[in-house]
């Protein structure tokens, strides 16, 4: 086998001395080596699953049923190699079912982080920020989660890997880094789960529900939520794909409501236009330095809403063509940016002026609190409000389905690194991470302190404890992408490898982790000088707990380990473990005749293949 590169001039082959062709002959021998084991052990899955379909042939359906959580056979590695390449073996072979389609991806990329950060947290950050605040905090957060899925796309198409992003920090960039993300990022999970829960009880008190009913709300989110995820992946993608059409659809029809309310077609109201952008302004504050802590503020509210984003590459691993699908869910990004939050939040900004009283909820799922109801109301319209907080009630209880979702495969992915008990790496034969599951949805009986007096105050110290998760994990999607790239060329390697490929390269990684460090600088600006309330230590610690805690993960799996590396040296790293396709030339040749076909079409189409 021959690795080549490609120039402005043409490809030239990669012919150097016998210790380069001797180390590119350990490195095809090693990959070889790995897909025998492969075979073997899928060899075995499969013989074995056909035994048991002979067996439970005359045998009960329950039997049948019983028998599903029974254990995938173990994945054997070879003792002789590292303990690095162990780790991305197992999670290459994790026997995750490969359920979901390109329909799934398409839908958990458009509409799966649609949620209360949108429908309700963007009314706080239209107090706080203003009209045009609000634009540009959710336009700049943009580009940055744009940069951040197409890196993690690029990585998910070459590594669909159980654990995914999980798995890239520890491989890229160093373990200790990996755990103390992963750490947080499952301890945020784990936590919102209950919150969702206690959240969809409150939403229904909209309707004026009475308060003894909150338990018995609480039961039924619950029980909903775990059967939804005991189905496997399959019934989590079908029910998020529901969720994600109806908040599709929610927002598409906000859009043309709001430009006919703009216009002056509500039943009252008239004309608005730009009024609310002039009187009382685009800003909030009087000096430049109140608005600017205003826009500060939105950039944290606006990253939050963007929490989920990461989950197409969690998918990956049970994507039945991640080569097609992940790079098509990714580029769905875009459009999601664009048309959901920019547009509907522009149009919010015309709506409701910043000084509206109703902006401040009693909670972060205060339905009366949503600049989308708010709008509604204000200009006469009813029956819609009811129908819009059904839909915030849907979005919190598809943020709870994913939060097991996502804190299960996350368990599942630290087991398989070492980092917690083999217990959390149990699959059954549905391919559904059992323990995992199980683990998560007993966690989540936390919510039943919704009938507590000190329910508020025990959510927000939950919450503090991974208030920061999403910016650490897409910092690490990041540089495991800058770091990845750096080790194709330190390598006399190149994108030509690669299936799909970031079109914005190592650039937007950089841009990326750049947003991100500036959005931790503007958490700690707030936190220490709080907008509306003089410092204390109480909203320090809710907003910023988690980087000490991070940093205490950090510094005690290096004492721990002996590892005092920063990051791993480019020229090193084991950039082929876990690949779908092993075989890089036949790769690169399919990849050229995909790309001469491509290159041949019409220029509106080649377009439409760039964005969608």
């Amino acid at each position: 086998m021959e690795y080549s590169t490609g120039s402005g001039s043409g490809d030239v082959s990669v012919h150097q001395d016998n210790k380069d062709t001797k180390e590119k002959g350990n490195i095809i021998t090693d990959v070889e080596q790995k897909d025998t084991y492969s075979i073997d052990i899928e060899t075995n899955i499969e013989t074995e699953n056909q035994s048991a379909e002979a067996n439970t042939g005359s045998q009960s359906k329950w039997r049948d049923f019983v028998d599903s959580f029974k254990p995938m056979p173990e994945i054997e590695v070879d003792p002789n190699w590292t303990e690095e390449q162990k780790i991305a073996y197992r999670t290459s072979k994790a026997p995750l079912k490969k359920e979901l389609k390109g329909r799934h991806l398409t839908f958990l990329a458009i509409g799966g982080a649609i949620g209360t950060g949108l429908f309700i947290g963007s009314g706080k950050a239209l107090r706080t920020g203003g009209a045009a605040g609000l634009v540009i905090g959710w336009g700049i957060m943009g580009t940055m989660i744009y940069s951040m899925v197409m890196a993690l796309g690029e990585l998910a198409v070459v590594f669909p890997v159980s654990g995914s992003f999980n798995t890239y920090a520890t491989r890229f960039i160093d373990e200790s880094f990996g755990f103390a993300t992963n750490m947080n990022y499952m301890l945020q999970n784990l936590v919102v789960l209950p919150l969702e829960i206690v959240g969809a009880s409150l939403t229904v008190n909209y309707w004026g529900t009475a308060r003894k009913y909150n338990d018995g709300f609480v039961a039924l989110f619950w029980v909903v939520i775990v059967i939804i995820n005991f189905f496997g992946v399959r019934g989590y993608a079908e029910a998020e794909f529901v969720f994600s059409v109806i908040k599709v659809i929610t927002v598409v029809g906000f859009i043309i409501l709001g430009i006919v309310l703009i216009c002056g077609g509500g039943p009252v109201g008239g004309y608005i236009g730009g009024h609310y952008w002039h009187d009382p302004g685009a800003f909030v504050g009087e000096t430049i330095g109140q608005q600017f802590k205003g826009v500060c503020s939105v950039f944290v509210t606006a990253a939050f809403s963007f929490s989920g984003s990461e989950l197409i590459g969690l998918a990956s691993a049970e994507s039945a063509e991640p080569r097609k699908s992940v790079p098509a869910a990714a580029k769905q990004v875009f459009w999601r940016i664009t048309l959901f939050y920019l547009i509907s939040l522009t149009l919010i900004g015309c709506l409701i002026p910043y000084t509206d009283h109703r902006l401040i909820g009693s909670s972060s799922d205060d339905a009366t609190a949503s600049p989308f109801v708010i709008a509604i109301v204000s200009h006469g319209i009813k029956g819609l409000p009811s129908v819009v907080n059904v839909v915030i009630l849907i979005a919190v209880l598809s943020v709870g389905n994913s939060a097991i979702y996502m804190c299960s495969r996350t368990l599942t992915s630290l087991s398989q690194q070492g980092s917690l008990p083999k217990i959390f790496g149990y699959i059954d034969r549905k391919g559904r991470p059992l323990f995992g599951i199980i683990f998560v949805s007993l966690f989540g009986l936390i919510a039943f302190v919704a009938d507590s007096d000190q329910e508020g105050a025990v959510f927000n110290w939950l919450m503090a404890l991974s208030g920061l998760s999403s910016l650490f994990t897409w910092g690490g999607i990041c540089i495991s992408h800058i770091q990845f790239r750096r080790a194709l060329y330190a390598q006399g390697r190149n994108t030509d490898e690669l299936s799909f490929s970031s079109p914005l390269g190592i650039y937007g990684s950089i841009w990326g982790f750049f947003i991100i460090f500036l959005v931790f600088i503007a958490q700690f600006y707030v936190a220490v000088a709080p907008i509306n309330a003089k410092p204390n230590a109480s909203d320090f610690f809710q907003a910023y707990l988690s980087f000490p805690i991070v940093m205490a993960f950090y510094i005690g799996h290096k004492i721990w380990k002996k590892n005092w590396k920063i990051y791993k040296d480019p020229k090193t790293l084991d950039i082929d473990t876990g690949r779908r396709e092993s075989d890089l030339e036949l790769l690169k040749q399919e990849l050229a005749e995909e790309r001469a076909i491509l290159a041949a079409k019409p220029w509106y189409k080649r377009v439409y293949h760039f964005w969608c």
